[in-house]
């Protein structure tokens, strides 16, 4: 796992520890159900930021017998685990107190508390999440236009995009905490501190749906980003040996681990020893133009058998 990913992490970690003894202090102090929603989120957050740093240390463990390709896939695991977290703890109890607010309101007092407080975790947040953006935008492809959403559907490091996803909601939601203190305070609109933290509630259920939506793809296996998986079969076709591609798959077994699959044909006049080193020198071309595709698998088989092959097995699964 690169050292970026940690970077992001520990200042995410570091800044959501400071916001949430922060916003605690400012809840008890104020009664406000806005900032004691905000202060569940740094909470949450602090401690989804510590279940990255436990994905990232299990992924390095090396491959074993039940678990032959490793354990890269933890990370997916864990960043899944996080995207709960976010739902069922910082959307439902922001939720929860948001209701009670409205059901039960009260004036917020001191709050110009609220305000320092509010503010001052604007200021650690959008560090956090400059960090995490730079880091983020850092892995894309610099050579096409930036879409964030495109991006984020591309990566495969849920490490990073789950930070900057928390650091946005965190954001929005210290906006929305903001505006229903504000409105309770100045225009005493008592209930608006109750709207806030549903507010906030609606923020987090957002970000933890497209946050699973995300790493259920790379859970279930994605296949490599579309620029590496051109530039393989581009060295796999230009090989003059080889007549045919009958299969051509990858697999992201972790954020920087990619399994590729092959199955070829090749040229009928070549000797087993002939095949054996063509197979050696594309295996050897491609981990050096990719070194992040860690396994290789590549069948020879006739494309005539292949099709063969695929025409039964797609009969079996018609008649099951």
């Amino acid at each position: 796992m690169a050292s970026g990913s940690h970077k992001v992490i520990y200042a995410a970690l570091g800044a959501n520890f400071i916001i949430a003894v922060s916003k605690f202090g400012g809840a008890f102090y104020t009664g406000s159900s806005a900032m004691f929603s905000e202060a569940v989120h740094s909470v949450v957050d602090t401690g989804n930021q510590g279940l990255l740093l436990l994905g990232i240390s299990r992924s390095k463990r090396p491959p074993d017998r039940i678990h032959p390709f490793g354990y890269g896939a933890e990370v997916f695991f864990w960043a899944f685990v996080v995207a709960i977290l976010i739902f069922a703890v910082g959307a439902g109890i922001s939720f929860y107190e948001g209701v009670i607010k409205l059901l039960e309101p009260h004036p917020i007092t001191n709050a110009w508390v609220n305000y320092i407080i509010l503010t001052g975790a604007m200021g650690f947040e959008a560090f956090a999440w400059w960090i995490a953006y730079k880091e983020f935008r850092a892995s894309q492809d610099t050579q096409r236009a930036f879409r964030p959403l495109q991006a984020v559907r591309q990566s495969k490091d849920p490490t990073v995009f789950t930070v900057l996803f928390e650091d946005t909601a965190a954001l929005l939601g210290l906006v929305a905490a903001l505006v229903g203190v504000f409105l309770s305070d100045f225009y005493g609109i008592v209930w608006a501190d109750g709207v806030a933290s549903l507010v906030i509630a609606a923020i987090l259920a957002g970000a933890a749906i497209l946050l699973a939506y995300e790493t259920k793809g790379l859970l279930i296996g994605e296949a490599a980003s579309r620029p590496v998986t051109e530039s393989i079969r581009k060295m796999v076709e230009a090989s003059p040996k080889i007549l045919h591609i009958n299969e051509f798959r990858t697999m992201h077994l972790a954020p920087r681990e990619i399994l590729l699959a092959l199955s070829v044909d090749f040229a009928d006049e070549m000797s087993s020893v002939e095949v054996e080193e063509a197979v050696s020198q594309l295996e050897m071309k491609i981990k050096k133009a990719h070194p992040n595709v860690s396994r290789i698998f590549i069948e020879v088989q006739s494309e005539r058998r292949h099709d063969q092959f695929a025409a039964e097995e797609e009969n079996n699964r018609s008649e099951s």
